[in-house]
């Protein structure tokens, strides 16, 4: 048997690695994706006052701050057990659909289009965002560039800071809108949802449209059949900020619903001695290892999954694009991973709708935007959907307010189980006896785990027994000369 690592993995947040093994014969064995880093929030903040974690957790990372700042934010508003005032509920809700659009539009066009408009087995050194750019044209890369400033400039208008912010704290936020700033948000969000329009066409046009990407899309390389989780609002449509979880099954019926204090009696998680990422699981199902199919107890929770795991969007663009993707796809739920990336847009779409009607509300300027706690901190939990899947914050405080305990379940560990089956099923498929393995081929594995849009420093929140520690010695070209480990 023989090895074969990807390492790094490229186009990613965060650092990975996928080893492939393969047997004498040349079918591919088994392979793994491992994270061979570890952030430590869960321990960082225990002995800190629970108000300063929402203003902590958006350090985890760069990419995805405000989707910890919100899920910090409602989890501090539920260990104070206060209601935060309607107003303040609308900003927090239209500051994260800001930052979606920011997101999405990241992975779709820096990350993932290179593989389908320069296609997975072009050069590897024209096969970035530079390539893009050049492939569709700098008026296009322009545009994108500049609405991505834009998702930037409603976030500091709104909360004072794009990335990083400090805005919510116990019982609303910081500061109110202005006058001023809503009517520059409401000429721009108008712009943002024309390029989310943009961006759809620009998917149709150029990976619907070829039969090869089509192909790729719809075949069986790129395909897993477990449960799907999504955030959702009373009427069972796609929710970003607020609702309940819904999970259903392979057949696309709910299998459960839950609020955020009872995650925990749903929703369980699995260590494996190789991993910093855990595995959730449904609970009452136990741990089966690696599998889909009828009664697995794993489930998905990205784009896609969040679009099977609902009865539709809310809103009305959106929407229309949801009932196209369906049809086109050939139904609902859809187990086809690739499709991960046409959702992405439609969410794209969604929130960029969803801004619009937030900023054109009358109550959208109340100065009202915060209720002072009065109670005494206990517990709670706040639940958002990230950008990569549906995300939870829990923590514990004493009698004083200080954390004494924190768990966070983040979007791309959710997915980690189904990502990793993704990986090997890819490598399988691609990967034949007395063929060559190629860097083009070895891409393909790495689109795998890529329409996920994982953020593994998020994520990796085990530590399975000590932290190992290899360092290499290696000369001018690269060879190893000593390796020492602990």
């Amino acid at each position: 048997m023989k090895r074969v690592d990807i390492d790094p993995i490229t186009r990613l947040e965060g650092h990975g690695k996928i080893s492939i093994f393969i047997n004498d014969d040349g079918s591919v064995e088994n392979a793994y994706l491992q994270i061979p880093e570890l952030r430590g929030f869960e321990k960082f903040v225990e002995g800190l006052p629970v108000e300063e974690i929402p203003r902590i957790m958006p350090r985890i990372c760069g990419v995805c701050p405000a989707a910890h700042h919100m899920a910090a934010g409602k989890a501090v508003d539920n260990v104070f057990r206060v209601e935060i005032p309607l107003v303040a509920k609308k900003l927090r809700e239209m500051y994260y659909m800001a930052h979606y659009i920011h997101s999405h539009a990241a992975h779709f066009y820096a990350l993932a289009a290179p593989d389908f408009v320069l296609g997975p087995q072009a050069p590897k050194a024209e096969r970035n965002v530079l390539g893009l750019i050049n492939k569709v044209g700098l008026k296009l890369g322009r545009e994108v560039l500049r609405q991505r400033g834009i998702s930037q400039e409603i976030q500091i208008m709104i909360g004072g800071r794009a990335t990083h912010p400090v805005w919510n704290i116990p019982g609303g936020v910081t500061r109110a809108l202005s006058d001023e700033n809503a009517e520059k948000v409401k000429s721009l969000a108008a712009e943002q949802v024309g390029f989310a329009e943009l961006s759809l066409k620009l998917f149709n046009d150029l990976v619907l449209s070829n039969s090869d990407y089509l192909e790729l899309i719809m075949g069986d390389i790129f395909e897993q059949v477990t449960n799907y989780m999504g955030l959702v609002d009373d009427d069972n449509k796609v929710n970003f900020y607020h609702g309940k979880v819904r999970v259903t099954d392979i057949n696309g019926e709910e299998l459960f619903k839950y609020s955020e204090p009872e995650y925990l009696d749903y929703i369980a998680e699995h260590v494996e001695p190789w991993s910093y990422l855990k595995f959730p699981y449904i609970k009452d199902r136990g741990w089966k290892g690696f599998v889909e199919g009828e009664g697995t107890p794993l489930f998905q929770a990205n784009p896609l999954p969040r679009l099977n795991a609902a009865d539709g969007m809310a809103t009305p663009k959106a929407q229309e694009e949801y009932e196209k993707m369906f049809e086109t796809v050939g139904g609902k739920p859809c187990h086809k991973l690739m499709v991960n990336h046409w959702a992405r847009l439609i969410e794209m779409l969604y929130a960029a709708e969803r801004m619009q009607e937030l900023i054109n509300d009358p109550e959208i300027t109340d100065p009202n935007v915060r209720v002072i706690p009065s109670t005494t901190p206990r517990e709670g939990v706040g639940i958002v959907e990230a950008p990569r899947g549906t995300l939870t914050h829990h923590y514990w405080t004493d009698e004083n307010g200080i954390v004494t305990k924190a768990n966070l379940i983040v979007g791309t560990t959710n997915n980690n189980a189904s990502i990793n089956m993704a990986v090997k099923k890819a490598a399988q498929n691609l990967i034949k006896p007395g063929g060559e393995v190629t860097e083009g081929l070895l891409n393909m594995v790495e689109m795998a785990f890529r329409l996920y849009d994982p953020c593994f420093s998020c994520a990796t929140h085990s530590l399975p027994g000590k932290m190992p520690l290899t360092v290499e010695i290696r000369d001018l070209d690269g060879e190893i000369l000593n390796e020492v480990s602990r």
